[in-house]
């Protein structure tokens, strides 16, 4: 190993673990390079040695969450499970996740903060919003697979356009966390996800009947 290597890849990586909590908690524009250095005990110096802006640090720490989270996305949407249970999976692993996120002694509701990041920018921050849109391009590849299980194995209603579907399933997952952030209640996430998803998928109503088992570990 190179001498040095080994904490300079410590550093980045506390930059950019702090980087993305502290943006989740507050807002990409109220935490400043001062402020993710502080948090994160490293100096300037180090910080523009490994980027040369925040939305440098931001694109890298986002996608690094992602790939964190990825693991997780595979293992519940695995073709062990039927496409019925796919959905009943993500649903239980949207609420799990805000249960079980860093903030969540501070919050019900800490959403997501790729995608809520990319919303609060302007044309200006182009990389920001670049990393939003790739990463739920990942997200939705998901969606896609679990709507075209359901539709192949006829559970669906009509003849639905699989790539909306799917989008809009993304759509509606993003609008409920931030709703559920603004009034900070796990509760309305819990309450409204499913039958939301059930309502635009428009899944028949016997499969809707149908008491799904959890297999989230």
């Amino acid at each position: 190993m190179v001498p040095g290597m080994r904490n300079a890849a410590e550093t980045r990586a506390m930059l950019l673990d702090t980087a993305i909590q502290l943006i989740w908690q507050s807002s990409y524009h109220q935490v400043g390079v001062n402020e993710i250095c502080r948090q994160a005990g490293v100096t300037k110096g180090a910080f523009y040695y490994h980027f040369e802006t925040k939305a440098d640090l931001y694109y890298a720490a986002a996608h690094n969450h992602w790939n964190e989270f990825k693991d997780e996305f595979d293992r519940q949407f695995s073709p062990s499970f039927t496409p019925l249970e796919q959905l009943q999976n993500l649903i239980d692993m949207i609420v799990d996740k805000q249960k079980n996120d860093p903030l969540a002694d501070e919050m019900e509701v800490s959403g997501c903060p790729i995608f809520t990041a990319g919303a609060q920018v302007g044309a200006e921050e182009a990389k920001v919003i670049q990393c939003s849109r790739e990463i739920t391009g990942e997200v939705n590849k998901y969606h896609i697979a679990l709507v075209r299980g359901l539709k192949a194995d006829d559970m669906l209603n009509g003849d639905p356009n699989i790539v909306q579907v799917a989008r809009m399933i993304h759509q509606y997952i993003q609008g409920l966390l931030i709703y559920g952030r603004v009034f900070n209640s796990l509760e309305i996430v819990q309450t409204d996800l499913k039958e939301a998803s059930y309502r635009i998928l428009d899944l028949k109503q016997e499969y809707r009947q149908q008491s799904v088992t959890s297999r989230i570990a």
